[in-house]
């Protein structure tokens, strides 16, 4: 807009719209003086017009930040992704080039999230949210290191980026552990081998290791685990403590020196940005949001992980954010699908999602790197008096590659558009307005690049890590003007970028059927494409004397001592929650006891959900057979043949209301189900 009016016969009153961040008021003199009357109405449209944009704050004067580059604070420790709970399942699955494009995005600096810190699950052969993961020991005497996508991801993550921090974590483990207690020597050692070997084979620094998700910890055990660590040459590995719901490692800490010392970092789980008075005062310890996020992915998630990465800092003093999931790359119908920094649930078709939670990421981790420093509170860190954060990062002392740089990161996420899956997160208010920002002890000579994102609810509006013209550093300070709802980056680097590929990704398909696997192209032990287990471990195995065949096999025989309950019926899923009339047809071998399952229209997993809807045929080792609709309603029940050594053929065929099976290519029952799926 250009000017809103001008007399030209006496002073000339001039109010100017500025395209991006401030209104001015200026006069421009003549000699002839303005008559009272015009004096009138100058004022009254100078009142009218301020009272008409008074909600872009553009009348307002602006609040004035000063950034001191001499006064810093904590240590920059990272942001960061969490594979856990098989929620990259499906991830692995995709064939090239889809499957590095995605990798890229999550890994290769200056591109997309450009992630600092790779956290993944320690498998436990036990149920972890989305999945269960397989142990390296299934028994005290079985050590194996190619099981699992765990260790493929690692690699490909330092592929992208060497220097990426790596960090561990159980979230239960094999029954044979201390005879059932998580807490023993037998762990320890558990531990210490599946760091060891991530060197040895991979050779795969792991930087961090934490105790047991979200479950009580002992100072003695921490104490032996450190211990551990050491006895093998593992010094380096720091230990993180407990990864739990709030701060009470904290209060273990205090008066236990050792205890104290064993422990690098407190790492607490969706903390609401907020730390305790105790936790803060640790004077050696860094303080994380080691596990946070777990939001759905749209327009809202974006906001709530782009206010936690600012305020976890701002209020808490947290110096890394870590998300779950990674990237949700699990069946829908599972729980929290959706969740990520992007999506990719259709490995057969090469379909992947990028969304707003990726960009988000960027703005912070294209801009800085561990090791970095976080200005002070007050002098680079804080909150807007109108509402928002913003937080400053300067390079650590020798870092001579980036001397002289900074980068400030902004949010100005409002309430309703931010909020996490948890915790509650209590009412305030942002509005759009203007700060000046004065460079205290920066270089003010290098050029200032801009980037910006904005979340609108209709996803096709908003903006995502987008870059803009240069600001202008007027003699040290300069004004910009914030809107609700966007996150900016103002900084030194020079290198950020945002990345693409020359052409998208294929469109997601439905499931491809009919659908056949002979398990015969993979290396044992390998994850078979598509089945995501439930409950136990189902892996490629050869058979003792085959000559070629491999086989599927649930190798779990011990109940795992577990993070949440379980069925205790091993089971793996395939396909699609929205198939109703479908074919199931399944060769299977009884090994010595136990049984055989096959399920269709099961539509619930995680946690204590495997069985809970679906039609199940299942057969015994003592050839008893029966149906069932969830875990316990018997449809049909029957008795056949069963000899030790002998494979058999299950059939479960669902149309519409008609639920009817075949065991060997015999007809076994036939029945009606009035509450089936139509």
């Amino acid at each position: 807009m250009g000017n809103l009016f001008k007399n030209k016969r006496n002073w000339d009153w001039v109010l100017q719209l500025l395209p991006i961040n401030e209104a001015v008021i200026k006069p421009s003199y003549n000699t002839m003086a303005p008559s009272p009357l015009s004096l009138a109405i100058i004022l009254l449209s100078i009142i009218w017009w301020c009272s008409f944009i008074i909600e872009t704050s553009l009348c307002e004067q602006p609040e004035i930040i000063t950034i001191d580059g001499s006064k810093v604070e904590r240590v920059f420790d990272g942001i960061g992704g969490l594979s856990a709970g098989a929620s990259s399942r499906l991830l692995y699955d995709y064939d090239e080039p889809y499957r590095s494009q995605i990798l890229d995005y999550l890994f290769k600096p200056s591109f997309g999230a450009s992630l600092h810190i790779l956290k993944v699950e320690i498998g436990g052969d036990c149920q972890s949210t989305d999945g269960t993961e397989p142990s390296h020991m299934h028994t005290r005497t079985d050590m194996n290191y190619e099981r699992g996508y765990e260790w493929w991801l690692m690699i490909e993550a330092k592929k992208r980026n060497p220097s990426i921090l790596l960090y561990a974590l159980a979230w239960g483990v094999p029954g044979w552990i201390g005879n059932g207690n998580f807490f023993s020597q037998d762990n320890v050692d558990y531990h210490v081998n599946w760091i060891k070997a991530a060197r040895s084979h991979y050779n795969l620094t792991i930087d961090y290791v934490g105790i047991w998700n979200e479950r009580s910890c002992t100072a003695d055990y921490i104490k032996m685990l450190r211990a551990g660590l050491d006895k093998s040459s593992l010094q380096q590995t720091k230990i993180v403590a407990c990864d739990q719901f709030g701060f009470g490692v904290v209060a273990m800490m205090e008066g236990d020196r050792q205890l104290a010392e064993a422990i690098n970092v407190v790492g607490v789980h969706y903390p609401g940005t907020m730390s305790t008075p105790a936790a803060i005062a640790l004077n050696h310890t860094a303080l994380w949001a080691s596990e946070d996020y777990s939001t759905y992915a749209d327009s809202t998630g974006g906001g709530c992980w782009a206010r936690i990465l600012n305020q976890n800092y701002v209020n808490g003093y947290m110096t890394s954010t870590i998300t779950w999931s990674l990237i949700a790359a699990y069946y829908e119908g599972l729980p929290f699908f959706g969740d990520g920094l992007m999506w990719s649930v259709c490995p057969w078709a090469g379909n992947y999602q990028l969304k707003s939670p990726l960009w988000i990421t960027a703005h912070t981790t294209q801009f800085a790197l561990p090791g970095w420093q976080y200005l002070a509170h007050g002098t680079g860190v804080g909150h807007f008096a109108q509402g928002g954060s913003y937080v400053t990062l300067v390079p650590g002392q020798g870092d001579d590659n980036h001397k002289g740089e900074f980068s400030l990161i902004i949010e100005m996420m409002t309430h309703d558009h931010s909020q996490c899956v948890r915790p509650a997160l209590p009412p305030y208010n942002v509005q759009n307005q203007n700060v000046t920002f004065v460079l205290g002890a920066l270089d003010g000579q290098k050029p200032l690049h801009f980037w910006k994102s904005c979340l609108d609810q209709d996803e096709t509006k908003s903006i995502w890590f987008e870059e803009q013209p240069n600001i202008i550093n007027n003699e040290g300070s300069f004004t910009v003007y914030l809107e609700t709802d966007c996150v900016y980056t103002i900084s030194t680097i020079s290198t950020a970028s945002k990345g693409s590929f020359p052409s998208a990704p294929p469109s997601c398909h439905a499931f491809p059927l009919p659908y056949k696997e002979t398990f015969d192209s993979y290396a044992p032990e390998a994850p078979p494409k598509y089945l995501t287990d439930q409950t136990g471990t189902f892996t490629i195995y050869k058979p003792t004397n085959a000559t070629s065949d491999l086989v599927l096999r649930q190798s779990v025989t011990v109940p795992p001592i577990t993070w949440c309950s379980e069925s205790q019926t091993p089971i793996s899923y395939i396909g699609s929650p929205s198939w109703t009339d479908i074919a199931i047809s399944i060769n299977v071998l009884i090994e010595k006891t136990g049984y055989a399952v096959v399920g269709g229209r099961s539509s619930s997993g995680g946690c204590g959900n495997s069985y809970k809807t679906g039609y199940f045929l299942t057969l015994g080792a003592d050839g008893l057979w029966n149906v069932t609709v969830g875990a316990t309603q018997i449809l049909a029940k029957g008795h056949v043949i069963v000899r030790p050594g002998e494979w058999h053929t299950l059939q479960l065929d669902l149309q519409k209301t008609t639920i009817s099976g075949q065991i060997d290519h015999v007809d076994i029952f036939r029945v009606q189900d009035a509450s089936a799926k139509e």
